[in-house]
């Protein structure tokens, strides 16, 4: 049971993100923490991270963000939801502000751009397919397996849930991705996973992928030690990283260790090659990858008056 703790959320609603992929849209986390409980979620390592079991829910969202945005000259095109929680978690309260947001900007003419792993209710997926030329998701999938899924995403919805409604909002008209992050070294990056992941995807009607491979922070590692129970799984992941490099990311502006650069290429590159045979476009996150990517994995989605640069229109990783 997660124990949310009402909050009055004092700053800005209309966030700016240090994440590339994110430049110039502002971005709006409903919670501090999140209710999926990932064991491998990198906001684990923030300061302001509550704990195992609790959520933060900023209750006053919706009446800041009307305030804010009736004092803006220009509004947003769009608002990214979230960089580091969900807005679909598991949790009542969460999923009816969400709901109250997401009508708000939408009846307003604003954009609203998502990415989660969780399970869309009934009424949203309503509201996005009434807007749907101005709704871009992304679903969060690492694998087709159930067991990795139940291991490392407790809380978050099944493979075949996540599926089932990204064929329902494409069918809808509203442009839906995938987000293949985290690649799991060792768990998830082999090519019977990867090839059954993207045929799943291809088959419910994606047709763009982005992904990355997991990095480390001391409380991820933490929590895959403290809260998975199959330990074997956690040290043939842990193994991968036993020549771990430092690495700076874009994101609070921190450095994380990250798996060798030629052992994350071939993950890619045998991603990449997968995906093409099924049609499906890979991406790299160059937010996390800094070494090897550049340009933008469009997390956003892509949109008419997103200012599009040269490196977008690039090769964004050697094959």
């Amino acid at each position: 049971m997660i124990q949310v703790i009402p909050v009055e959320r004092k700053s800005a609603v209309l966030t700016p993100s240090s994440l590339a992929c994110l430049a110039h849209i502002p971005t709006i986390n409903f919670t501090v923490g999140c209710a999926h409980e990932c064991r491998y979620c990198y906001a684990r390592g923030y300061l302001t991270h509550p704990g195992e079991g609790k959520i933060k829910l900023y209750i006053n969202t919706l009446a800041k963000l009307q305030e804010e945005l009736h004092r803006k000259r220009q509004k947003p095109t769009v608002v990214y939801f979230s960089p580091s929680s969900d807005p679909f978690q598991p949790v009542p309260e969460v999923l009816d502000l969400a709901y109250e947001v997401f009508s708000f900007l939408l009846e307003s003419g604003i954009g609203v751009a998502f990415v989660t792993k969780g399970l869309i209710p009934e009424r949203h997926r309503k509201l996005f397919a009434l807007h749907a030329p101005l709704v871009r998701g992304q679903i969060g999938l690492i694998t087709m397996d159930s067991a990795v899924t139940s291991t490392f995403e407790p809380w978050a919805a099944a493979p075949e849930v996540r599926l089932a409604q990204t064929v329902e909002l494409i069918d809808a008209g509203v442009q839906v991705e995938a987000r293949v992050d985290p690649i799991l070294p060792g768990v998830t990056d082999g090519e019977e996973c990867l090839e059954s992941l993207c045929a799943a995807l291809a088959g419910a009607g994606v047709r763009r992928i982005a992904a990355s491979v997991l990095f480390l922070r001391p409380a991820v590692i933490g929590s895959l030690r403290r809260c998975v129970k199959d330990q074997e799984m956690v040290h043939r992941l842990l193994d991968r990283f036993a020549r771990a490099e430092p690495m700076a990311i874009h994101a609070e502006n921190s450095r994380v260790r990250a798996i060798p650069t030629e052992e994350r290429l071939e993950i890619f590159h045998r991603l990449k090659s997968i995906a093409h045979r099924y049609g499906l476009e890979m991406l790299v996150c160059a937010c996390k990858n800094l070494d090897i990517s550049r340009g933008s994995c469009h997390i956003t989605g892509r949109w008419p008056t997103t200012p599009q640069t040269s490196a977008d229109q690039q090769e964004l990783f050697p094959l």
